[in-house]
């Protein structure tokens, strides 16, 4: 009980019930008891301790919003209290390093720990890093405990706690709605989709279970990542990247190991009421099994949501609101296209979200805040403000339903060709606003085989409120495809073509 929780923890309030649990000694009875001002018993609860774990699990009735409370777990004579309580809304956040980098990483960090003091109501809490190779009822490790956020704890050092995506979104959300807000920081930098996910949900795509064996793939990736501290390893070196995306069976190691991480980081943690998830990830999959992330993320949602529910008796709605954060950018010039794929990927390949294979979920496009002179590489950029930003966006139209707030950038609705004229007009669903008129950032598809893609530059004619209107001067056969910021880094000096009036940059599409 005292080792997952701690003093100044919020709880998930109302309407659902927080969960309770803690371990004891086998076949008693633990009575928990929630008390506000003045020691006044405001809910009392009876669990009795279950084999084999010797665990125990209560649901705590619906508390509204506020706090200080003082939680007691009581077993005959042995009791543990737990103070400075409040109930508000849990968020998790997981994913690699990007969501590890630290406040102290990133823009403005001096200014932003300076204001942590201004926030006692947002409380944080930090898994250490750890893996296994079966599923895990406890946390192994706690790097940070339930704490009052102060410029130590959230500029712990590089990429070990606190998150500053985590700490930007949860602080904004904490001044949009006025309640407690509790932050859940698992990451692990450098780690793919599949060692977040369980079995059942690799198992879903058709991908191995367990690829734990030693290979010249994972030797090389290994040696590269999980030889150092384990928050440092980012990407894998160029010779896997090369190899990896076509291999339908990689061989994997230590945090990239398939399922090592939902054991460790992610099960002990489903009993947890939630009210949202933001996750941070995709770097490392943009080098491993690229092509099945369509399947891969929203199989590890749906399985997230499941699990979630199940391990806090129905507390955590099935529809378990889940944000994240769309690719920004690596290497300049680079040619390779995994980046542009996985970001379209990342949206099962509809483009933007939510959508039917991925209801509930929400996005925040990156790829215009690219940082080339980041002291951590230029695959972490330090501008989080705006990703939180646009998280926070999406998090209040979809989690918390504000269906008057645009939240997401202008994608198009059709496409119509002027043959004669050798034009192109691209309808999109909102105001455009043009920032970069000659970017080259449209391109179609000319072939008289679609399997054949010769893609060319469609310079940019025209912007109109809602339209774009693109040359195909270069195109003499058929045009069958387009696509737009199809590139590793499509933006230059942060800024893309095309923007709605709120600032929100169009998402890439092919």
């Amino acid at each position: 009980f005292a080792s997952y929780y701690g003093d100044h923890m919020v709880l998930q309030k109302k309407p659902s019930g927080a969960v309770v649990w803690g371990h004891g000694e086998l076949g008693a009875v633990v009575t928990v008891t929630l008390s506000g001002a003045g020691g006044l018993i405001v809910v009392e609860k009876t669990a009795q301790v279950k084999g084999p774990s010797g665990t125990w699990t209560t649901v705590l009735d619906p508390v509204d919003r506020g706090g200080p409370y003082a939680l007691t777990a009581e077993q005959g004579l042995e009791n543990v209290t737990l103070r400075d309580i409040y109930f508000g809304d849990v968020w998790l956040c997981s994913g690699q390093s990007n969501m590890a980098m630290t406040v102290l990483q990133v823009a403005n960090a001096s200014r932003e720990l300076a204001m942590a003091s201004r926030y006692p109501y947002v409380r944080i809490f930090a898994a250490a890093p750890a893996r296994s190779d079966v599923e895990l009822e406890d946390l192994e490790r706690v790097n940070l405990p339930w704490s009052i956020p102060t410029a130590e704890n959230l500029g712990h050092g590089n990429f070990t706690y606190f998150s500053a995506v985590c700490w930007l979104l949860g602080r904004s959300l904490y001044e949009a709605l006025g309640s407690p807000i509790g932050l859940v920081e698992v990451a692990w930098g450098g780690t793919p989709i599949e060692a977040w996910s369980s079995r059942r949900a690799l198992q879903a795509c058709g991908l191995p279970e367990d690829t734990g064996r030693e290979g010249p793939e994972s030797s090389l990736w290994h040696g590269a990542c999980f030889n150092l501290k384990p928050a440092l390893c980012f990407a894998p070196p160029l010779s896997l990247a090369l190899s990896s995306s076509t291999s339908p069976h990689q061989h994997l190691s230590g945090p990239q190991t398939p399922s090592v991480l939902w054991n460790a980081m992610i099960h002990p943690l489903l009993n947890m009421t939630l009210r949202g998830v933001a996750w941070y990830q995709g770097e490392a999959n943009a080098f491993l099994h690229t092509d099945q992330y369509n399947c891969t993320f929203p199989a590890l949602i749906a399985d997230w949501r499941r699990a979630f529910h199940a391990g806090s008796a129905g507390q955590t709605e099935p529809l378990l609101p889940f944000g994240f954060v769309q690719l920004s950018t690596y290497r300049r010039r680079s040619v390779d296209d995994s980046f542009a794929r996985l970001r379209w990927h990342q949206t099962a390949d509809m483009g933007v979200v939510p959508n039917a294979r991925m209801p509930g979920t929400f996005m925040a496009v990156a790829m215009d805040l690219g940082d080339e002179l980041s002291p951590y590489g230029s695959i972490h950029p330090r501008d989080k403000q705006n990703v939180a930003h646009r998280l926070l966006l999406g998090a209040r139209a979809v989690a918390y339903g504000d269906k008057d707030l645009v939240f997401q950038g202008p994608y198009p609705t059709r496409a119509i060709l002027e043959v004669t004229r050798g034009l192109l007009n691209v309808t999109y669903s909102q105001e455009l606003i043009c920032r970069q008129r000659d970017a080259q950032a449209f391109e179609v598809c000319c072939s008289s085989q679609a399997s054949q893609c010769r893609w060319l530059l469609a310079p940019v004619v025209a912007v109109g409120s809602h339209t774009v209107t693109l040359a195909l001067s270069g195109c003499r056969t058929l045009v069958l495809g387009l696509r737009y910021a199809w590139a590793e880094w499509p933006c230059e000096y942060q800024a893309c073509p095309l923007y709605n009036p709120q600032g929100l940059p169009a998402p890439p599409f092919l």
